[in-house]
């Protein structure tokens, strides 16, 4: 009788256990939110006023607009039944783990698509809401993004592309249903849209857009010498290796930021010049350039019809292959796909490169940098061919006109047929207007460049002149050593060569390839001839397993 009781009480205590890790309705623990508290920031803008980087020299750093409480209302009821124990415990199965193990966890059941959205939007708001580890890296967060998320565990299929279930955050000048696009502009606060091609294209896939990153406002083609990163909705973005120390690198500073810190699987951010490369490198991630026309630019807000596009920005070369793949199609809106050859990145091939079979040219400027020479010679000790070149002096005096010239007319035409209803400006000179009435918050470091763009006078003959010299003498430059030596890729520093290769409209992937003295990361740069993403995905991986050097930021493990 008495091993009778033990034996009800027991089935009862099981009972009892299974019930509570499925709680339904009535037992859902809400999680309350901590509220945030905007901190005195005057001793670090002391701390930073005589910064070695100019750019450094901080006015602010917390936005005048945002409130992070209103943010993090998008996250009422999403982290119900989920505490710092269940971030803990799924810490090892996603914490630096790549797409194809994260997807292997989660096909072994160890983690469900719920869990993981879950277990990024608890760091994101574990560390954004603390002043001491804050990078001011988000402007918004998906309302619907864990309500998505069980969806895919109900529809898990083994034949889906592995972007499924893989919380995404998006730079935020690319249009995303649900959620604000402002470029990080003031004017822009209330800018809702439909998704921009390249995410629908995710969302078709099953990827989940967790949320918008913050950006140099306007990405950058804004206010002249000010700090990159820096947005009036987001404030100042900062880099977890050295949080007010180093830069982050511009425009896509938010994608690249939040990368490094594990606030989700991956990243999109756009490029004019160095705006996926600069930020890529300063955070020590994986971005890819790709060739203009590979990925729609349709509903992104735009600097240059002629050099824009968006691209992959992961911690991994894999990873940055899959969500490019997850990007791709045709785009009969965009008039620079209608030359694209609907290239076929096949994430799963990238692996295998042998390295001997490798040519590629080494910038004899650049051997200067004492880890661009040392990892030139663990490329030629793993059997890479390597060619020296001294590469032609080619300037662009007139590049601000060049871009000046596109945004007078890019800019216009998305805020009259792209924008939100609830936009009203409709020029540059409207944006410039609007500024000046509230000079102090809108724009603490001037607005020169956008000045410069409704003051700019250019002819389309003479401009449709620049455009064809320009990416003339760029893509010489770049094929004279190509050529010679009969190249692969030629190989670069962070975004040193961004600009020539924005005008050759070349590709360009960086990859992380060690860290300076001080902890300042730093990449190696592959430049390839147009449409050959593939290869320079196949370059980077295997370099990447060559060195293997990244590194977790130390206050973000």
């Amino acid at each position: 009788m008495k091993n009778l009781c033990y034996l009800i009480l027991l089935v009862f205590l099981v009972s009892c256990q299974s019930e509570s890790q499925q709680p339904d309705a009535a037992s859902t623990q809400k999680m309350k939110i901590p509220a945030w508290v905007p901190y005195d920031e005057s001793a670090q803008l002391l701390a930073n006023k005589e910064h070695e980087n100019p750019r450094m020299r901080y006015k602010l750093i917390q936005s005048k607009y945002q409130d992070k409480n209103v943010l993090w209302k998008r996250l009422e009821g999403q982290l119900d039944n989920f505490a710092e124990a269940d971030y803990d415990r799924l810490k090892p199965l996603i914490l630096e783990q790549d797409i194809s193990t994260i997807q292997k966890n989660i096909a072994e059941d160890k983690l469900t698509y719920e869990q993981l959205t879950q277990w990024y939007l608890f760091r994101i708001l574990k560390f954004e809401n603390n002043p001491e580890t804050t990078l001011h890296s988000i402007i918004d967060l998906n309302p619907d993004a864990v309500a998505l998320a069980r969806q895919c565990d109900q529809q898990k299929d083994k034949n889906q592309h592995p972007i499924f279930g893989m919380p995404i955050l998006v730079k935020d000048n690319i249009n995303t249903k649900g959620m604000v696009t402002t470029a990080g502009a003031e004017v822009l606060k209330n800018n809702e849209t439909d998704d921009a091609f390249i995410i629908r294209q995710i969302k078709n896939k099953g990827g989940i857009i967790l949320g918008k990153a913050n950006l140099s406002e306007w990405a950058y083609f804004f206010c002249q010498g000010c700090p990159v990163g820096y947005s009036a909705v987001g404030g100042q973005t900062l880099n977890p290796y050295g949080r007010h120390v180093f830069e982050t690198g511009g425009s896509s500073a938010g994608s690249g930021t939040t990368m490094a810190a594990n606030y989700a699987v991956a990243a999109i951010g756009t490029e004019t010049a160095g705006s996926i490369l600069s930020p890529s490198s300063q955070n020590s991630v994986v971005g890819l350039k790709p060739t203009i026309g590979l990925l729609s630019r349709s509903g992104i807000v735009p600097i240059s019809s002629t050099l824009d596009t968006p691209g992959p920005m992961t911690r991994s070369v894999k990873d940055n292959a899959i969500l490019l793949s997850a990007m791709l199609g045709k785009d009969s809106t965009d008039p620079a796909s209608a030359d694209n050859p609907e290239s076929s990145i096949e994430w799963n091939n990238i692996t295998g490169k042998d390295l001997k079979s490798l040519r590629l040219g080494v910038n004899e400027n650049f051997l200067s940098d004492s880890i661009y020479k040392n990892t030139t010679e663990k490329l030629a000790a793993a059997g890479v061919s390597l060619f020296n070149f001294k590469p032609d002096e080619v300037g662009f005096p007139d590049f601000v006109t060049f871009l000046n010239a596109d945004m007078k007319k890019d800019l216009p035409f998305y805020l009259s047929s792209v924008a939100g209803s609830s936009v009203r400006v409709r020029s540059v000179a409207d944006v410039v207007a609007y500024n000046l009435k509230d000079t102090l918050k809108r724009i603490p470091y001037g607005q020169g460049y956008f000045e410069g763009i409704v003051a700019e006078d250019i002819s389309e003959a003479d401009f449709a002149k620049l455009k064809i010299t320009y990416k003339a003498k760029a893509q010489a430059a770049f094929l004279k050593p190509m050529k010679k030596h009969n190249l692969d890729a030629i190989l670069s520093i962070n975004n040193y060569s961004a600009g020539q290769a924005a005008m050759a409209q070349f590709p360009c992937l960086t990859v992380p390839m060690g860290y300076k003295e001080s902890g300042e990361p730093i990449s190696l740069t592959f430049i390839a001839k147009p449409w050959n993403e593939a290869g320079l995905l196949r370059m980077g991986y295997a370099f990447e397993e060559l060195t293997n050097v990244r590194k977790m930021p130390d206050g973000y493990r």
